[in-house]
């Protein structure tokens, strides 16, 4: 059975420890124990007054409530032709957005609206500008366009306006004063606001060298008028570097011989082709004119307005050439052999080129070992033969390769003894017979008669000096 364990009876000396402390007074009992820190009395809370309430659990996270914003704002840029592929980069290079309320936003796109610009003008302003969903912003330059003094501001100029704004940090007072000088300049609103379309608002601002620029055009004997409608289709004229392309260009045009009255006429009808060229390339072209080694009847026809007409004409078939895809130095080439070219439109050119590299299958470089594709006639004489080929390599006829020499260098009675004549059928389609025809007589028959000579009988004084003649001769 188990035993009841009794409690132990108290030892002497914790007996004594007892009294001790027992006598001992109440303040040095207190002592002993920690002390309660104490608190500056402001901060001790009263517990007669009711405990704040407990704060509430947020039931969105700001992760949630940053990506319901970034998808708001990706929604409205979509709806408004924002391309979906780019809105993900746009937006994370612009956070600043998400701050703006969807409703703002919303009124942003409404006045780029209402400036004219089409919906599909969005992924082009908003890269540069994305200020332009900044409702001060706009309210801003809707302000700065309104004191332009324009009756109506197109949508290409607020679009490259705002484009720039956002680049280059232009206020709407620069533009404003930028145009003012335009206008006091003498140019029109037309060519004004072409020049701001076209160029940046930097290239306008110097005062300075626009006034050297325009002087050089009055220098040839341009007008204010004139001087305004050059500049009205070739903006650019105002953003040439006036050392570096302008004056050594109308210096090369003194040097060359040329009149002002020439260079004048010349840059009214052709602006932007004659005051963009670099320097030494008129030059070049007059040079191929001189060195022209043709019939007399062709460098007539090449020079019949003169000769920087002339040139300004190489100049425009050396651009369409090498526009195609042919150096420079091939392309003066191919007009150098084939002088012909320069004396056709320009649309006929084209023409051919286009037949060449489309229909036929060749490339632009055939031109310098062939150029006189570029002097023959495209209707008659190259599609012709082409058809003729054509026809004959997709019925087996041809042994041979037939090449570009075959079109252009051989001449018709040989082209048709080689490809049609062994062929009627081809023959409808070459054009007509070149065969050779029997040559008729252009009188009737018998009418000859009518013209034979009267025959006269001898009398005896002709026989006896007939035979006195002959009695010398032996």
């Amino acid at each position: 059975m188990s035993r009841v364990r009794t409690p132990s009876k108290p030892c002497l000396h914790q007996i004594m420890a007892i009294r001790v402390s027992s006598r001992r007074p109440l303040h040095c009992i207190l002592s002993d124990f920690p002390r309660i820190p104490s608190h500056h009395p402001q901060k001790i809370r009263s517990f007669s007054k009711p405990t704040d309430p407990p704060r509430r659990i947020p039931t969105e996270s700001p992760a949630d409530r940053r990506f319901s914003q970034q998808s708001s704002l990706a929604n409205i840029l979509q709806r408004y032709c924002f391309p979906e592929p780019k809105l993900h980069e746009f937006i994370q290079k612009n956070r600043f957005l998400l701050n703006y309320r969807p409703s703002d936003v919303e009124k942003c796109i409404g006045i780029l609206q209402s400036f004219g610009l089409p919906m599909n003008s969005l992924p082009s302003i908003l890269p540069s500008c994305p200020s332009a969903l900044e409702l001060g912003f706009l309210r801003k330059w809707q302000t700065g366009f309104s004191k332009l003094g324009f009756p109506t501001v197109s949508s290409s100029l607020v679009q490259k306006v705002l484009e720039q704004s956002g680049r280059f940090q232009i206020e709407p007072e620069e533009l404003r004063r930028s145009v003012q000088f335009m206008k006091n300049v003498g140019f029109s609103g037309e060519t004004v606001s072409e020049v701001f379309e076209e160029l940046p608002l930097s290239l306008t601002s110097n005062s300075t060298d626009i006034s050297r620029k325009l002087d050089i055009l009055k220098n040839v004997g341009l007008k204010r008028a004139e001087i305004d409608k050059v500049c009205c289709q070739f903006p650019g004229f105002l953003a040439l570097s006036f050392e570096g392309r302008l004056r050594p260009l109308f210096e090369e045009l003194r040097d060359l011989g040329f009149t002002g009255n020439e260079v004048r006429k010349t840059i009214l009808d052709y602006p932007k082709l004659l005051l963009g060229m670099e320097v030494g390339e008129l030059s070049r072209c007059i040079e191929l004119l001189n060195n022209l080694k043709c019939r007399p009847a062709i460098k007539e026809k090449i020079l019949r307005k003169g000769l920087l007409r002339a040139g300004i004409d190489v100049k425009l078939r050396v651009d369409c050439l090498c526009q195609h895809g042919l150096i420079h130095r091939d392309a003066f080439k191919v007009l150098y052999v084939e002088p012909r070219s320069i004396i056709y439109d320009l649309e006929d050119m084209e023409k051919k080129i286009e037949f060449l590299l489309h229909k036929i299958g060749l490339c632009i470089e055939y031109l310098v070992e062939f150029p006189e594709y570029l002097g023959v006639n495209l209707e008659k004489q190259v599609i012709p033969r082409y058809n003729i080929i054509d026809y004959l390599r997709s019925n087996g006829g041809l042994g041979f390769d037939v090449g570009m020499k075959h079109l252009v260098k051989l001449s018709k009675l040989k082209f048709y003894n080689f490809f049609v004549k062994p062929y009627p059928e081809c023959e409808k389609i070459f054009g007509g017979s070149v065969r050779e025809v029997e040559a008729k007589p252009r009188h009737p028959t018998g009418l000859w008669k009518l013209f034979k000579p009267q025959k006269f009988s001898d009398s005896k004084e002709d026989i006896r000096n007939m035979k006195q003649f002959m009695e010398t001769l032996v």
